[in-house]
């Protein structure tokens, strides 16, 4: 197959949406897919904010091409967020690849030349939806009632133009459905990269603790640093942790706008020689952060799937989420635990609870490695090859019939 995948949120900009799906593209390759990204061009500088001085491109797969669009700057968290300006003249480029499906990751302007390509050149067009999009709004220039759902109306309007909807949790769907989406759907999973992603063989993290500047018992959390992920929330959960247990560390990785308070926070809560900013981290030296740590934890309301979750369960770390949109769907009694939302008091008891009893952590540890492997790049891309025939099979079938 030849799949264009369309996305306003690509490398390097930090998002485990557009890692989820480049992860992908690599596994569909060595199927013998064809893949050609359609994506922002980012500046210099964005490059810069993800550590990275070369602006080639990443080396994703012989049958994989990243071609860039230009784009405007948006205002996002992660200070990377580009906007392709859909024109609809960018249909001969993709023309040029002959597409049998393409598939939006996102509903801005990429995904609308997704929909303008698809109706020129008969092509089905699938959507995904990864975003809760009343968390995003808040970055938006316009703030009033009105604004937000005429958003989400078209965000419903968007979808609806699509010839099929997934989204990598059911929740989501069933809220567009409550907003009025009644188009065909399924629920399909973002995938882990589980060859970085993985327990040890054998455990022994003394080293890696002193390579991050851990004690022990350490906590990670990974992603943007952004309000609606709640990391204050989290901090002052760990300063409640720390009362108990003096020496605990807490290892935040990633960048974002919230940096700043989140250092005089843990200033504030006299704990900030006991929290670890380690930038942001590459896949590998990712994978050895949690390694290096006794379990994950997020007070994030925003998650539909966090594949930063799921990269540490792969990696054998429990984890400790809120009870909140796509967390409650993938936290259960087998990989960790659940507090609720916006209490720091109730996260940091679920906390201590794993951090002092060592065999309910290894446990956990264990049970949430396993569940981890429903993610696997290979199930989730045969997850996509079946999706792609069958929407290709029922677009051939309806034009057939309309062409009769």
């Amino acid at each position: 197959m030849k799949i264009a995948i369309f996305s306003d949120n690509f490398y390097p900009e930090l998002s485990g949406i557009s890692d989820s799906f480049i992860t992908l593209a690599k596994e569909l390759s060595k199927r013998g897919h064809f893949v050609n990204f359609y994506v922002p061009r980012y500046s210099a500088k964005n490059y810069q904010t993800a550590g990275i001085a070369d602006q080639s491109e990443n080396e994703i797969g012989k049958r994989v091409r990243v071609v860039r669009f230009s784009s405007i700057s948006y205002p996002m968290p992660t200070t990377q967020g580009r906007l392709i300006i859909p024109i609809g003249l960018r249909t001969l480029s993709i023309k040029k690849f002959n597409p049998d499906v393409l598939h939006t990751q996102l509903f801005g302007g990429a995904g609308l030349e997704a929909l303008i390509a698809g109706r020129i050149l008969g092509r089905p067009v699938i959507g995904t939806n990864h975003t809760v999009v009343r968390e995003f709004l808040r970055y938006s220039p316009i703030q009033n009632k009105s604004f937000l759902n005429l958003i989400l109306r078209y965000v419903n309007w968007f979808y609806g133009k699509c010839d099929f909807l997934t989204s990598p949790s059911m929740f989501l769907i069933k809220d567009m459905e409550a907003l009025g989406f009644s188009g065909n759907s399924a629920v399909v999973y973002n995938p882990v990269d589980t060859k970085f992603f993985r327990p040890l063989s054998a455990k022994n993290n003394n080293e890696l603790k002193r390579k991050f500047g851990l004690a022990y018992p350490a906590v990670v959390y990974a992603g943007r640093f952004a309000p609606e992920k709640k990391m204050d929330v989290l901090f002052k959960a760990f300063g409640i942790v720390r009362k108990t247990i003096p020496s605990a560390t807490l290892a935040v990785a990633g960048h974002g706008v919230t940096k700043d308070s989140l250092q005089s926070l843990s200033k504030t809560l006299g704990m900030e020689k006991n929290v670890v900013f380690t930038g942001t981290l590459s896949k590998p030296v990712l994978a050895e952060l949690y390694h290096a740590a006794e379990l994950s934890a997020t007070a994030s309301t925003s998650e539909v799937q966090s594949i930063t979750m799921l990269e540490a369960m792969a990696s054998g770390l429990p984890v400790v989420g809120v009870n909140a949109r796509g967390l409650g769907e993938h936290i259960n009694v087998k990989n960790g635990l659940l507090a609720e939302p916006d209490d720091p008091e109730d996260l940091a008891r679920k906390i201590l609870l794993l951090l002092k009893k060592d065999s309910l952590r290894k446990k956990l540890g264990a049970g949430a490695a396993v569940f981890a492997q429903n993610f696997t790049t290979e199930r989730i891309a045969t997850d996509w090859e079946q999706i792609y025939e069958k929407v290709i099979k029922n677009y051939t079938k309806r034009a057939s019939a309309f062409n009769f």
